[in-house]
């Protein structure tokens, strides 16, 4: 079998690049080893329930992705408001942070320390950031990674914290911090201080009717229209290639049967590792020992039917608490109510993130829907006996793992992919980077550009710290908006790369957060003069606190009383914050000058070198 282009993975990467391939008006054919398309997106049926493999969210800041699902799913892309919280040791904290909601929960001592905790991260951060526990440490403070970090992230990862690259951190919760947290909850979700949008604090998604496999179920049928044909049942063999080309890719059916497609492109979101293993003549020693030592985690949802018309009001639920393996529970029925064919019932997905080799992986479905009503009436979400029936999905090589040395073993398969000009890699696992699904999307509409002469790098989606979108005309003039037009009145994005001296400047004197210390030293006094004070009250005497009651010839109405504890309490807090806030400003106005000053060396050394 030929084509023009040959697409390994019928997920939201490879669909969409045989979509995009169809609009520059070259034919692909599109192999897929399962039966079903979507990848982890789809939309998995069990008598007449629908549920979600991992809950997606369809939210993206690209432009063009967000004109790619209105263009597939039209009238059938529903807009769903979004709540999520944590559970962690019995009380349920709102996501994002509500800061009456986390008080109550957490105590006012717990409080204290969290407060405590940051400022100490603020003050003194580690100069390292190499693992996820620095990187979460100093931006949130220890105690508060120990509470809503720790324990999740390596239920998910399988591994300890400190053996997590940071570069997951910054890539998964780059734009989130306490302070825009804090700011969210006084004024309100979406958006930052500048204005940006930060995606994990969205209250509403797009999200498709029928589940997200309606998505791709649709852009398959649309492929299908214009020509290009889904083969189910493929998996692949051998990627054969000669003399830096990639040739044709062999592979067998499920009744053994050989086939081998060739074409003049290949693009494939298949794991990287497989990839890899897969070429035909096998690649150096060195490649493959590093595509043999990318790790990956599995998956399974336990899934389970409840007599029951609201069981909770979540889209999802992040469970935190130590005590129970599951990591997450998802409501279908809240993200769209045509998920559940009886509205007096509800479907939850309990996941639990794996290894291939643990022992959960190799239950049966019968022993895993036992753990799974167990683990629900444990932390008091049903009844056993609300529960009517059961099912579990299972997904090998779910998550790319992110440890330390992946980005190396990464670079070393990615320069010896680029001897293979017509091949390229797309998606989470065709890059072995956690992307969610609207940059793998975004990848997929790269390659498939790339085939017919441009120059995008694939790579680049989803590293930058701050992911900007620059857009060219067809004349490729920028537009003063930051957007500009290309192939007709379609909006491409594209990484803007600042230089690379600013960036260490920038990282090297990262400006502290004025508000966030503010609010810090503000809890820390206000809560710690109020906690001495009714210490004092409680031992009594003849004289309660006459040291501490000097405090009143700084805190005006301030005494060691009762009523008095309160006014220390808003009187510490006000002074704190004001006291934090000027620490940085003024902290940062000399980095500022500091900076200014290096910068100005280095531009008269340079001019100095160029005159020499």
């Amino acid at each position: 079998m030929s084509s023009g282009a040959l697409v390994i993975g019928a997920g939201p990467a490879g669909l969409t690049s045989a979509y995009e391939l169809a609009k520059l008006g070259i034919s692909s054919t599109i192999i897929e080893a399962d039966e079903q398309v979507g990848g982890l997106s789809r939309t998995v049926s069990y008598k007449g329930y629908r549920f979600d493999i991992g809950g997606h969210r369809f939210f993206s800041k690209v432009p063009l992705i967000n004109e790619l699902w209105r263009e597939m799913l039209s009238e059938d892309f529903l807009l769903r408001p979004r709540l999520s919280r944590i559970h962690y040791r019995g009380h349920f904290f709102d996501y994002p942070l509500k800061a009456a909601n986390a008080l109550a929960g957490l105590g006012p001592i717990e409080a204290f320390l969290v407060m405590l905790s940051y400022s100490k991260a603020k003050m003194f951060p580690s100069a390292e950031e190499t693992n996820l526990e620095q990187w979460v440490s100093n931006r949130f403070g220890q105690r508060l990674y120990e509470i809503f970090f720790k324990t999740y992230t390596e239920k998910v990862w399988g591994i300890p914290c400190n053996e997590i690259s940071a570069d997951w951190a910054a890539q998964r919760i780059k734009n989130l911090s306490l302070k825009e947290a804090i700011r969210n909850a006084l004024l309100g979700a979406g958006k930052s201080a500048e204005g940006e949008v930060i995606t994990t604090l969205i209250e509403q998604f797009h999200y498709p009717r029928l589940g997200p496999g309606m998505m791709w179920d649709c852009c398959k049928d649309l492929l299908a229209e214009k020509g290009n044909e889904t083969v189910h049942g493929i998996k692949v063999d051998k990627i054969r290639h000669r003399k830096g080309r990639v040739e044709s890719v062999v592979g067998h059916r499920s009744n053994g049967e050989r086939v081998e497609f060739d074409a003049d492109h290949f693009i494939s979101s298949m794991p990287l590792r497989r990839l890899i293993q897969s070429l035909d003549p096998l690649p150096p020693d060195e490649v493959l020992a590093a595509a043999n030592s990318l790790r990956y985690r599995d998956y399974l949802t336990v899934v389970l039917m409840a007599k029951r018309e609201d069981v909770f009001p979540d889209n999802w639920i992040y469970i935190h608490s130590p005590e129970v393996k599951m990591g997450r529970i998802q409501n279908y029925k809240n993200w769209s109510p045509e998920m559940v064919p009886d509205q007096s019932r509800s479907s939850l997905g309990l996941e639990y993130f794996l290894w291939q080799q643990d022992e959960e992986w190799t239950w049966s479905n019968d022993r895993l829907i036992d753990l799974g009503i167990k683990e629900c009436a444990q932390i008091g979400l049903v009844e056993p006996d609300e529960i009517e029936d059961g099912t579990v999905v299972r997904m090998k090589k779910a998550y790319p793992v992110y440890d330390h040395n992946y980005n190396d073993r990464v670079d070393i398969i990615r320069n010896y992919l680029e001897t293979l000009p017509n091949l390229q890699t797309i998606g989470r696992n065709g890059l072995h980077r956690y992307n969610n699904q609207d940059h793998s999307m975004l990848t997929g509409v790269y390659a498939a550009r790339n085939v017919v002469g441009e120059k995008n790098d694939v790579w680049a989606v989803n590293t930058e710290q701050d992911y900007h979108e620059e857009v060219r005309s067809s004349e490729t003039e920028k537009s003063s908006t930051g957007y500009t037009k290309t192939m007709g009145d379609r909006a491409v994005p594209m990484p803007i790369v600042q230089d690379e001296a600013d960036q260490i400047i920038q990282t090297a004197f990262a400006r502290l957060d004025g508000v966030a210390l503010g609010v810090a030293l503000g809890v820390v006094i206000g809560v710690g003069l109020f906690l001495a004070t009714m210490i004092l009250l409680l031992k009594g005497g003849e004289f309660v606190g006459p040291r501490l009651g000097l405090l009143r010839n700084f805190l005006p109405g301030y005494e060691v009383t009762w009523g008095g504890s309160l006014i220390g309490l808003a009187e510490g807090s006000l002074l704190g914050f004001g006291l934090g806030f000027f620490i940085a400003s003024l902290r940062n106005w000399g980095m500022m000058a500091y900076a200014y000053l290096l910068r100005r060396r280095a531009e008269t050394e340079a001019a100095k070198n160029v005159l020499d």
